[in-house]
Order: C-alpha cells, then sequence, then structure tokens
C-alpha cells in the first residue's frame, strides 16, 4: 500500500490532448487502467463512486469508456451493495470521514465485499483517515494502492471547468458585513480550483483583480475583496502541491482570478450565437434536448439528444451566430439532397422553384436508408426553425438591439420608455434583463425614481423588482465615486466601446464580454500590475526580467506543462458542406496543428456564461495559447436573475419619496 501523488509517469500518446481530454486520460488510464493486478486473469472491475466524484467522471468520461477498461458495475458507495468476493473494487472517493467509514465497513472483517481494492482520493486527505485505513488490520493485504488524483472539478467542456458553488453568488454578495460563510465558499472554490493545476501539473502565475478604493475615508468591502481572498486560498492551496513528484518548480502557465463584478452584462443579454440561443430560449436539461424523430412504426417518438462535443455539426455551428448557422444548415441540407440520386428524384417533380430548408428536410426524410446518417442534421435544423421561430414570434431583435444600443451608449431612458410602452406584449423575462441592462450602465438611475418609474411602468413582480435593485451589489469599486462608501454613482452610458478590427460580420454581433479585452491583454503583458497584481514573484526562469511596471509574462522555452502535451493542436475551424461529412471537423482538428503557448486560465467567481465560454474558444485560435474558463458555476441567463433574486436588498431601498411622472423621463 502506499500514498502517493498524481502519477507523472503513465503517457497517453503523442496525441493532442485539450483540457478535458487531459481529464478524461488520467480517470481512464491513470486510475481505472492501471488498478489491476498482474496475475489476475479476469479484466473485471466494479467502479464505486460517491455523489460528487460520479459527476466529475460523467462529465469526462462515457460508459462505453469505462466498460473498454473492464469495469462492469458501476456504485454508489452511499447505497447497500452487493457482495462481489471474486471481483476487485475501484473506489473514486472524495477525503471524507464518511466516505472512508463506508471503505472500511466494505473491506473489513472476513468476508469483505469485494476481493481487493484500490482507492483512488478525488484531493488531499488529511492524514486522519488514512491512520483510520492502516489501522484496521485486515484490510492491508486487501487494499492494492491508495492514490490521490488531487481532480476535484468539473469538466463540462473541452476548455471549461466549474467547482460546482452554484450558490457562490448568493452566499458571497449582498452583505456587507464579514461572513465566515463567505469565506468558507471561498476556501472551499479555491481548495477545487488548486486540483485543476495539480492534476494537469501546471504551476500558475496567479493574478487577480485588486480592490480598488479611491480614497482612504472608502472602506473597503468583503465582496470588494473576493478576487483577492481567492487568489490567497488558491495559493495557499498551490503551496502544497509544489512538493509533489514532478509537479513544476516554476511558472508554466497563467491565472487570472475576476468575480462577476467585472462584468454584470455578459450574464443577462441576449447572446446571439446558436449554442447560447439553444441554453437561452428552448426547454433544455442542462445539454439534454428531446427532439421528435419519425418512428419506424409510423408517426412520430421523442428522443433525448446530447448537444457536446461528439455532435460533430453541434461542434461546428455551436459558436456561430443563429443566422449563419441556420443558413450554413440549409446549404448542408442543401448539398445532402444534390448527392443523392433518390432525393433528386423526389425533387424532379417540383416546379423547379427554390427549395426550402424544410421542405429538403422532408425529403430527406422520405429516404430510409439516409435516416441514421441524417438524423443529428435533421436535429439542428429543427432547433434552428425553432430558435427563429421564437425570435419572430416575440420580437426579439428588436429587443437585443435596444439592449445592445444601452451597452454601446447609443441609447437612453427614452428609449427603453417608448419601447415598454409600445412593446407591451414582451414576456417579462425579457423586462426584467431589459432593466437589469439599464441599471448595469445607469447606476445613478438607482438614487432617482426614473428606474422606479419604469419599472412601474414594466409591471414588473416584486422579485422581478428585487432581481433589477440587486444589480448594484455587483458594481464595482472602481465603477463608484468617493461621495459615499457603497452605493455613490457617477454617471456612465456606454460601457462598451467597439473594438477596432471586429466587423459586425451578423446583426446583433456587436456586444463582447470583458474578459476578451482582459485575457489579450494579459496575453500581450499589458495588465497593470496595480490593478491586477500577482501572488508569486516572477521566478527569473519563467519571466526573463523582474516585476516593474506590469507583471509581464515573457516567453520562456522551458515553462511547459510537465503533464504530456506534446502537440496541443487547435486549427482554425474548417466547415463542411453537408451533413455526414461534418465529422472531419474533428478529424482536421488533430492533423492540422501548431504547437500552443502557454495555457491560460481564467476563473469568475459567481457564474461564468456561454458568451464568455466562446471568447475562450475564440481566443485559443488567435492567440494559440489554450484559454481554459473556470467558475463556480456555468449559469444560463434565466438562472442568473434567480440569483439575483435571492440576493437580501436593503430595507426601504427601492423607494424615494420625490414623485416623478413618466413623461419626465429623459436621457
Amino acid at each position: 500500500m502506499s500514498m502517493s501523488d498524481s502519477d507523472t509517469s503513465f503517457h497517453y500518446g503523442n496525441e493532442q490532448k485539450n483540457f478535458r481530454q487531459v481529464s478524461r486520460d488520467r480517470l481512464l488510464y491513470e486510475m481505472i487502467r492501471t488498478s489491476k493486478r498482474p496475475d489476475s486473469k479476469s479484466t473485471w472491475k466494479v467502479l464505486i463512486m460517491d455523489k460528487i466524484t460520479t459527476r466529475i467522471l460523467s462529465h469526462s468520461c462515457k460508459m462505453a469508456d469505462l466498460t473498454d477498461e473492464g469495469v462492469s458495475l458501476v456504485e454508489q458507495i452511499s447505497k447497500r451493495r452487493q457482495p462481489l468476493p471474486n471481483m476487485d473494487a475501484v473506489y473514486y472517493i472524495q477525503p471524507t470521514e464518511e466516505n472512508v467509514v463506508k471503505f472500511v465497513s466494505d473491506m473489513a472483517g472476513k468476508t469483505p465485499l469485494y476481493r481487493d481494492a484500490y482507492v483512488f482520493f478525488s484531493s488531499t486527505v488529511p492524514r486522519e483517515l488514512v491512520t483510520q485505513i492502516k489501522n484496521e488490520p485486515t484490510i492491508k493485504p486487501r487494499l492494492r494502492g491508495m492514490k490521490e488524483m488531487n481532480l476535484e472539478y468539473f469538466a463540462i467542456d473541452s476548455q471549461c471547468f466549474i467547482t460546482d458553488h452554484g450558490n457562490a453568488l448568493v452566499e458571497l454578495y449582498g452583505d456587507e458585513e464579514f461572513s465566515r460563510k463567505g469565506d468558507e465558499c471561498l476556501t472551499a472554490i479555491a481548495n477545487r480550483i488548486a486540483t485543476v493545476f495539480a492534476s494537469m501539473l501546471e504551476f500558475p502565475f496567479v493574478r487577480y483583480r485588486a480592490a480598488k478604493s479611491l480614497d482612504p475615508t472608502t472602506m473597503t468591502t468583503f465582496c470588494d475583496l473576493i478576487p483577492t481572498k481567492l487568489a490567497a486560498a488558491v495559493w495557499n492551496s498551490l503551496m502544497k502541491y509544489k512538493t509533489l513528484t514532478n509537479f513544476p518548480q516554476i511558472e508554466t502557465c497563467e491565472l487570472l482570478i475576476l468575480d462577476r463584478s467585472i462584468d454584470q452584462i455578459a450574464p443577462i443579454i441576449h447572446e446571439w450565437t446558436y449554442d447560447a440561443m439553444c441554453h437561452d430560449l428552448l426547454d433544455m436539461d442542462g445539454n439534454k434536448y428531446v427532439h421528435e424523430v419519425p418512428s419506424t412504426t409510423g408517426g412520430f417518438e421523442t428522443k433525448e439528444f446530447l448537444l457536446e462535443d461528439h455532435d460533430a455539426v453541434w461542434l461546428e455551428l455551436r459558436h456561430s451566430h443563429i443566422a449563419d448557422a441556420s443558413e450554413r444548415l440549409h446549404d448542408k441540407m442543401t448539398n445532402f439532397v444534390s448527392k443523392n440520386k433518390a432525393a433528386q428524384m423526389q425533387q424532379g417533380s417540383r416546379d423547379g422553384s427554390q427549395v426550402s430548408t424544410r421542405d429538403l428536410q422532408k425529403m430527406v426524410q422520405a429516404l430510409p436508408q439516409y435516416r441514421e446518417q441524417i438524423e443529428k442534421l435533421n436535429l439542428h435544423v429543427d432547433i434552428a426553425a425553432k430558435i427563429n421561430s421564437i425570435i419572430r414570434e416575440t420580437g426579439l431583435r428588436d429587443l437585443g438591439q435596444l439592449e445592445q444600443d444601452l451597452v454601446f451608449g447609443d441609447a437612453g431612458t427614452k428609449d427603453v420608455t417608448k419601447f415598454l410602452k409600445e412593446q407591451t406584449d414582451v414576456d417579462y423575462e425579457h423586462k426584467v434583463r431589459l432593466l437589469m441592462i439599464y441599471a448595469a450602465t445607469r447606476p445613478e438611475k438607482f438614487e432617482s425614481n426614473k428606474l422606479t418609474k419604469l419599472l412601474e411602468l414594466a409591471d414588473l413582480s416584486p422579485d422581478d423588482v428585487n432581481a433589477v435593485y440587486n444589480m448594484r451589489y455587483l458594481e464595482s469599486a472602481s465603477e463608484t465615486t468617493n461621495s459615499t462608501p457603497k452605493f455613490g454613482y457617477k454617471k456612465k452610458r456606454g460601457i462598451r466601446k467597439d473594438r477596432p478590427g471586429e466587423e459586425e460580420t451578423w446583426q446583433l454581433s456587436r456586444f463582447y464580454p470583458m474578459i476578451e479585452e482582459l485575457v489579450e491583454k494579459l496575453s500581450k503583458n499589458e495588465l497593470p500590475v496595480n490593478e491586477y497584481p500577482c501572488m508569486n514573484d516572477p521566478s527569473p526562469t519563467f519571466h526573463g526580467a523582474s516585476r516593474s511596471v506590469s507583471a509581464r509574462v515573457l516567453d520562456a522555452p522551458c515553462a511547459h506543462s510537465m503533464r504530456s502535451r506534446r502537440s496541443n493542436n487547435w486549427a482554425r475551424p474548417r466547415y463542411s458542406d453537408d451533413g455526414y461529412s461534418s465529422d472531419s471537423v474533428l478529424r482536421r482538428t488533430t492533423s492540422e496543428f501548431k504547437k500552443m503557448g502557454k495555457r491560460i486560465f481564467v476563473f469568475i467567481v459567481g457564474g461564468a456564461t456561454r458568451s464568455e465560454l466562446r471568447v475562450c474558444h475564440k481566443l485559443t485560435t488567435k492567440l494559440r495559447r489554450e484559454v481554459i474558463l473556470g467558475s463556480s458555476s456555468l449559469d444560463d441567463p434565466a438562472q442568473f436573475v434567480e440569483k439575483l433574486k435571492l440576493l437580501t436588498p436593503n430595507e426601504n431601498e427601492n423607494t424615494n419619496e420625490n414623485e416623478i411622472s413618466l413623461d419626465d423621463l429623459e436621457i
């Protein structure tokens, strides 16, 4: 029996490995494949996990992957299980007292549940729990190995992980006083962030957004210090891992820690890409979408689809503007029909007029031999059609234009008033988000009755009104005046500027999240150290220079991840012209590559958005550096609004004694 750190001697091959693939390979190969005795004739084993590790593994691996590695049964440690004395068991569990007690109960005594056991802890195990296992004499000969995997994060995308602290926004914001609960939340988040770097064998240069007090009399609040506190907690956790074998001793990557106040707009504005529209407008359960397909007996049946990376059409279109995605889906369907004689014969009976996407879809559905190939393409044609229908029926284009005009300073109070008066049938959810954007771009309105009158005009519920007013809790110190400690606002109009060199190819694609600017500046060594200081002094080997005006990160050829990563390949997107050859997109991204630079990790406390995930994919191609997004959660707009409602507003903040009529609302 040995307690070892993450094994770094296991090689995964020379092919490109992105963030999630490294996580997957560690679970499958470093954990499950190595859990086998050399003299064992049987290759089958039982995998036992707790609720958290089950979800961690499910984000990276499929059941077929586990079966290929000899796992015949997956069980929950908390449940009563059938004895299988002729099989070995692999435990992947959190290092908790409850789990260790369950494990000891399974394997101790004369009749253990399994023949032998391999134990893998998701994070650092307390010494007392190791002692508890060692003190059971009957376990020692049955324990084939015990190891810390240091993998306790959820890889929900090839370039995104969450720590699964969905209540972080509620627990950390809104309360002016020091909160023990808030500190505990940040510590838990930090511990999971640290396992990302322990798992990837990366030692980050830790940057964070500093709290800003504009004068000595301004009190810094707990909320202002969230990035600072989290950076310190991450740093403390990383120091424990520096003693592990093969953990790098110099910086190999960069970590930028931010909080939700860095960008209040991104979580609520309508993002017009295919991925964001699916999760914003459709009734989806995570990445699961229920779709009607033709049944073999006639009629239709419902079928569940996962919109994930294994779907080549999804992978190709997810970050495209919805109009672009719709056009390309139509082109794919047209090309598919043109390449199949039976479809051409059906089309020949028509009058030669232009065929709609729906007509093309019906033609293809009439060809049984192509149904399997075309199933995914039909799925996305239906999804795009449904999204476009919702956009038309709800008048979402006009609303989206007003949202972006507010953000860029091209619209004001009069425009919002006019919209609310004329568009009386707009959904309340859309009204709430519009007024949240208005409040974020004009925080001085919190102190006037104009916002109150707009809320009355919108006829919002008390909970919705709270969501709008609670936007002030995400107002950063840098955007306040020094007249009052917390809620003294200066006027501001446009909080985004059009980016030079960025053309608006599609309507309503003008908006960009703030992290796009920050990551680009970080990559160019242009983040000022007074605003984004670092926890660690730059090591000369990595930076080649001492820190001065900005915390510079210079390219050093020797400072790379210790984890096998020989060809991190990210080719510029290549698009197929038909439905089934989209699979070639996946193949091309691994055959056409250039070596990437050092990874950039960006962590946002309080929830990240799909627009921010899109930006990380975009910048990976642009900067030739894998940009990985991390957060306490990945929220869709409706989820974010619900969390805002739960923040506690100060008593009587939403009232104002001075009356004002709607006709008096001015910009």
